[in-house]
């Protein structure tokens, strides 16, 4: 009678247990939620409003009490602001002149750090590990410091004006995308390379067969944060743009900006913005399942 007692108190007890830790595990999602959707309503909250601002009319931009969402939405303010004759130049080709200045160097610094980081990852030379350490230490450079030279050196080259200060550079590698590729490059096994090096295959063609194709989320990585940067450059441009021409996007928005001081058109400046920032949410959607991918992989491999 005891022994069946104590049966039934300790099946009790598990459950008690049971119902705990699933209460305890309920109520945890429920905090996660709660903090993912106040992160998310904080991050989208700006978006909205720009998207608000662009679609009420001049004296809503400005109300007090704010009008949150407009009555009469006005589709046909985006229209008017990549026509407004406040730009100096139409807004359709600042977007042509972003996609030269962005795409291009997307290109080069992918391929470059790649190849350079293949370098670092798989090839064995004295002295390797110390030029991987030099190339890092150029990231505690501040850019600054470099911008009076390299501003010479393209004035003397002649390419002052011209799109090729913002493409050029691209080719020659970055740091951050180095050390990143290489880090991703090392997890990949050696055997590939190896039963690759019996079949004849040589180091570029291991390179351009088995870590490029194998390397994608991580490459994709790296082609986004490249578009982001360069798309969204406005420093540069500023330094060595000189004909309206050839403004990209972020200072084709800023001369509109300068031109109607103190009488800015908020709406048409805030459609603007939304055209400008929408490149990037569309890769950022479009390319995050590289992104899961390359933290799965990671996963794998650790």
């Amino acid at each position: 009678m005891s022994t069946t007692t104590e049966k039934y108190a300790r099946t009790a007890q598990v459950s008690r247990r049971v119902l705990v830790l699933h209460w305890r595990d309920r109520s945890m999602r429920t905090v996660y939620f709660v903090i993912a959707l106040a992160g998310a309503t904080f991050m989208v909250l700006p978006i909205f409003w720009m998207l608000s601002t662009a679609l009420k009319q001049g004296g809503q931009v400005i109300s007090i009490p704010p009008v949150i969402w407009p009555l009469h939405p006005q589709w046909n303010t985006f229209g008017q602001a990549m026509t407004s004759g406040a730009l100096q130049t139409p807004f359709i080709n600042s977007i042509k002149n972003s996609l030269i200045v962005t795409l291009l160097p997307v290109i080069g610094d992918t391929l470059s750090a790649a190849l350079v980081a293949y370098g670092f990852a798989r090839l064995r030379a004295p002295g390797s590990t110390f030029l991987f350490f030099v190339v890092l230490a150029t990231i505690m450079i501040p850019f600054q410091v470099t911008v009076l030279p390299q501003y010479i050196l393209f004035n003397q080259l002649g390419w002052v004006d011209s799109f090729l200060p913002l493409i050029v550079p691209a080719f020659f590698g970055n740091a951050f995308n180095i050390f990143l590729l290489r880090q991703f490059f090392r997890g990949i096994p050696r055997e590939l390379d190896e039963a690759a090096r019996i079949d004849g295959v040589g180091y570029f063609g291991i390179f351009w067969r088995i870590i490029l194709p194998l390397s994608k989320p991580a490459l994709a990585a790296v082609a986004v944060f490249s578009f982001v940067y360069h798309w969204n450059d406005f420093f540069y441009p500023l330094i060595y743009i000189n004909s309206a021409s050839k403004y990209p996007v972020p200072y084709a928005i800023a001369q509109f900006a300068n031109a109607a001081y103190g009488l800015a058109d908020w709406n048409h400046l805030m459609a603007l913005g939304l055209i400008s920032a929408l490149p990037c949410l569309v890769l950022f959607f479009v390319a995050q399942r590289y992104f899961i991918q390359g933290i799965v992989v990671s996963g794998v491999k650790g």
